[in-house]
């Protein structure tokens, strides 16, 4: 199956071919650049394809609070449907990208894989979890980089507290109430602080739980956490949290976790049901499968103007990229050779960046280069604290926390979404957040099969 170029018929009869962009990537960058083509150009300038297995973009600084429950899941995805009516949205993953031929291999969610031609291609694949191959990591662990993990883990974790609650055994109960996470970046440690707000919450309820019974344990091979914030803040963050109780193991590594019984670099063991692993990313391994020019590390290799470019610079004519996935020159550092890193801040301005530039393209516009100098960083370390760096001047505590909430509602896709957001904060200030494990929703048809079972075991009516 191949799809064919979409034409447009004049009124003078003359029919022309509308140039179609071919959008890799649902993410953050895909969705802006979308929004921002058909912002300025309608459906007879330009056809934009946009491909991903899910319907919805996660915003992914708001998983830590979807996973506590300060937020309702459903807030912190934007639609694809409703934000890009005009387009076309197909539900699959990319397989393999032949640029030379201007041609995608599209793998539907059903049916038979089949090709789908283009002009531009945008490719905005993002990164995926960066997992070594640790003993019982794949086997046991949970990443952290989709709304359906967040919900998982929220729903892992209050079951374990109320299934410790229910048994005598002394080992099992320790083994339930043990939470692992492994990676001391943002991810890890917003996770972690986020999480232990929730269970120190929770076990309010709980008769035969107490907070000293939970035993929370972060693993991070470096000898800090959080350093884009530097050495100040990142201890900061290091004593506040481990004033709560976390344990944090630093220049320490995971050596195993087969049968959830964690091994430690350092000598430690001890048995964990839950194993989060949020130690790094790497750029998508499906574009190992294409013919763009990558970097060292998976990366595709842009330009300034976010144009694709071989390793001379050269031009790939038709191809872009941003975001996670790319190795984007970072011009506000003023040093050859460094990018921009894979944070929320670059990937909001460079989709819209991005979006302005294909415009410039497709017009006949000069291209602007891409150049954006880092206003800060803001981390959450759960309700009411967090540590912030603006400007190079450092925040710690409420107003750091208000500041990280204040920048990612801005970042979050259009008003309904930020309204939505905003409410779920007013309401958590008013009321306790909902501490239910609502666990069935991975084994939605448990109860029906089990019922099932049972009836087909009793013998006919009036026998």
């Amino acid at each position: 199956m191949s799809a064919t170029m979409p034409t447009f018929t004049s009124a003078a009869g003359r029919t022309r071919k509308v140039p179609r962009i071919l959008i890799l990537g649902g993410g953050y960058v895909g969705l802006y650049t979308a929004m921002q083509i058909r912002k300025r150009l309608g459906r007879r300038e330009a056809a934009i394809v946009m491909v991903d297995p899910r319907p919805y973009m996660t915003y992914q600084p708001f998983l830590p609070e979807a996973a506590a429950g300060s937020l309702e899941p459903r807030h912190v995805v934007a639609p694809h449907r409703r934000l890009l009516r005009g387009s076309t949205l197909l539900s699959g993953s990319v397989a393999a990208l032949d640029h030379a031929n201007r041609r995608a291999t599209i793998n539907p969610t059903e049916g038979e894989p089949y090709d789908i031609s283009y002009d531009q291609v945008v490719v905005a694949l993002g990164a995926v979890a960066r997992v070594l191959p640790i003993p019982g990591l794949a086997e046991n662990g949970i990443g952290f980089k989709q709304i359906e993990e967040a919900i998982a883990l929220r729903n892992r974790v209050l079951n374990k507290l109320d299934v410790a609650a229910s048994t005598w055994d002394p080992e099992a109960r320790k083994r339930m109430l043990t939470f692992t996470f492994v990676g001391g970046g943002f991810a890890g440690i917003e996770a972690i602080a986020e999480v232990e707000d929730m269970v120190r919450q929770a076990v309010k309820d709980f008769d035969s739980i107490r907070m000293q019974d939970v035993r929370f344990v972060l693993i991070e091979g470096a000898h800090r956490i959080l350093p884009e914030l530097g050495e100040e803040l990142g201890g900061y963050a290091l004593e506040q949290l481990r004033g709560r109780g976390i344990e944090i193991k630093i220049n320490t590594f995971l050596s195993s976790a087969v049968d959830n019984h964690i091994v430690c670099s350092d000598g430690d063991e001890f048995d964990s049901d839950t194993l989060v692993w949020t130690a790094g990313v790497k750029a998508n391994p499906v574009l190992t499968s294409s013919d763009l020019p990558l970097d060292e590390g998976g990366r595709v290799r842009a330009l300034p103007t976010l144009q694709v470019a071989d390793v001379d610079g050269t031009v790939v004519e038709g191809a872009w990229t941003a975001g996670d996935n790319a190795a984007v020159p970072d011009l506000s550092t003023g040093e050859p050779g460094k990018f921009c890193a894979p944070t929320a801040q670059h990937a909001v301005r460079q989709s819209r960046h991005l979006g302005d530039n294909i415009v410039r393209y497709l017009t006949g516009e000069p291209l602007e280069e891409y150049s954006h100098k880092n206003i800060g960083t803001v981390a959450s370390l759960g309700l009411y604290k967090g540590v912030a760096q603006i400007f190079g001047i450092k925040f710690r505590g409420p107003v750091a926390w208000f500041m990280h909430r204040t920048y990612h509602m801005w970042a979050m896709p259009t008003l309904n979404r930020k309204a939505r957001i905003v409410l779920d904060w007013t309401m958590a200030l008013v009321f306790s957040r909902e501490t239910v494990a609502l666990g069935s929703l991975q084994t939605p048809r448990e109860a029906f099969q089990a019922a099932a079972a049972s009836s087909g075991k009793r013998p006919p009516a009036g026998q």
